[in-house]
């Protein structure tokens, strides 16, 4: 059974390096261009077997633009796929839409603290999660992954895949860089995990 997952393209915040979360930030242009070309790419991958693949997304605004470009470029209808809410990216509560810098000048020592344990920290808030949080739901999703699946996500939830498919030590989870002009494939009855591109 293999899962091919794809990063949400761009978005203005990914460039300022702000901390999105579960706030609904749109693609911009670098985004769109970047989920044109890893549909282009994930059509000749699959080839004939793209009718065999399931495509499911989070519910945010990045990613189902994301997923639609790369159906269309795919040749598929863009609106045929499923959302699912448990693959919303990690919630970073009352700090969303900051950067770290913006974090460290108002709450140096939560930022010190993240530092010491970034996997399982949780910001301030009461939506906020830490990537253990995260690692719960993404893992209950992947228990119900049934077929060959295309599925479109974010960053964070990526990580935690990299933790639940590989054991990837927390650490090293928590730290991943996480690109979004490259695709994901995983093998979770092989414990197996990389980018193809």
């Amino acid at each position: 059974m293999q899962i091919y997952v794809i990063r949400h393209g761009q978005t203005d915040w990914n460039a300022e390096a702000r901390l999105q979360g579960q706030k609904d930030i749109p693609l911009n242009e670098t985004g769109r261009g970047q989920a044109n070309q890893n549909g282009k790419a994930l059509a000749e991958l699959l080839g004939d077997e793209t009718r065999l693949f399931d495509f499911i997304s989070s519910p945010l605004s990045r990613t189902r633009e994301t997923m639609e470009r790369v159906r269309a470029a795919m040749g598929l209808t863009p609106e045929l796929y499923r959302t699912d809410d448990r693959l919303r990216e990690l919630s970073f509560g009352d700090w969303e839409g900051k950067t770290l810098k913006e974090v460290g000048e108002e709450r140096p020592e939560l930022l010190a603290e993240r530092e010491k344990d970034k996997w399982s920290f949780v910001p301030p808030g009461d939506e906020a999660e830490s990537y253990e949080i995260l690692s719960w739901r993404i893992g209950a999703w992947l228990k119900e992954v049934v077929g060959p699946t295309v599925c479109v996500a974010h960053g964070g939830v990526i990580r935690a895949l990299f933790r639940v498919v590989a054991n990837t030590p927390t650490a090293e989870a928590s730290e991943l860089a996480i690109p979004q002009n490259n695709i994901l494939r995983i093998d979770p009855e092989a414990g197996t995990i990389g980018w193809v591109l």
